[in-house]
C-alpha cells in the first residue's frame, strides 16, 4: 500500500517538476513566430516625411522591417548601425523601413533627426502593423524576401554584420527559421 502511494505521488510530481525546470532553462524571448515561411502581412505607413509606402509596392526587392521607439535602449544601440547598413545595402535592392511603435509621432521625428536616420520611417500610430507581425518586443525585425514572403525574424538590437548577411539571404530566398535574438525591452 505504501509502495503504491509512493508511485502514485511520484508519477505526479516528477511530471510537474519537470515541467517547471523547462520553463527555468527557457529562454523567455523565444516565441517562435508562425509568420516566417509565410507571405508578410500587407500594410501601407504614413511616413515621417508626408510620403505613404504601401507594402505591396515593394514587391521584387528585399525588405527590411525594424520596429522600435524612442524610448527603448536596444532602439537606440543600434540606431547609427542600422543607418550605416543601410547606406551599404540601399543600392543592392533593399529597402530599409523603420517603424515606430508606443510613441509618440514627435518623439519619432526627434529620434530619426538625431541619428540621421535617411531610410523610410513612419509611425504605427493604432497598432494594427505591430499586432499583425505578431511584435513582442523592441527592436523586432523582420526580413522579406523578393516574393513577399517573411524569411527571418529578429528580437532585439540586430548588428551589421547579420543584417548583410540575412539581407543576401532574402535575395536568395533562403528562410531562417532560428530566430535571432539581442538585447530588447519588452512592450507587453
Amino acid at each position: 500500500m505504501a509502495l503504491r502511494r509512493l508511485i502514485i505521488t511520484l508519477a505526479v510530481i516528477v511530471p510537474l517538476v519537470a515541467l517547471l525546470a523547462y520553463g527555468f532553462f527557457r529562454d523567455p524571448r523565444y516565441i517562435p513566430s508562425p509568420l516566417v515561411g509565410r507571405p508578410a502581412p500587407t500594410f501601407s505607413v504614413k511616413l515621417f516625411n508626408g510620403e505613404k509606402v504601401n507594402l505591396a509596392d515593394l514587391r521584387g526587392k528585399v525588405v527590411f522591417i525594424n520596429f522600435w521607439a524612442s524610448w527603448c535602449p536596444p532602439c537606440i544601440a543600434e540606431a547609427k548601425e542600422l543607418e550605416a547598413t543601410w547606406q551599404r545595402l540601399k543600392d543592392q535592392g533593399v529597402v530599409f523601413l523603420g517603424i515606430e511603435i508606443q510613441d509618440t509621432e514627435v518623439n519619432g521625428r526627434a529620434f530619426v533627426d538625431k541619428f540621421g536616420l535617411t531610410y523610410p520611417n513612419g509611425a504605427d500610430a493604432n497598432g494594427r502593423i505591430a499586432i499583425d507581425y505578431g511584435v513582442w518586443g523592441i527592436p523586432e525585425s523582420f526580413f522579406i524576401d523578393p516574393d513577399g514572403r517573411i524569411v527571418y525574424k529578429h528580437v532585439g538590437g540586430i548588428g551589421a554584420e547579420i543584417l548583410a548577411a540575412k539581407a543576401a539571404e532574402a535575395r536568395e530566398r533562403i528562410m531562417t527559421t532560428k530566430e535571432g535574438k539581442g538585447d530588447y525591452q519588452s512592450i507587453r
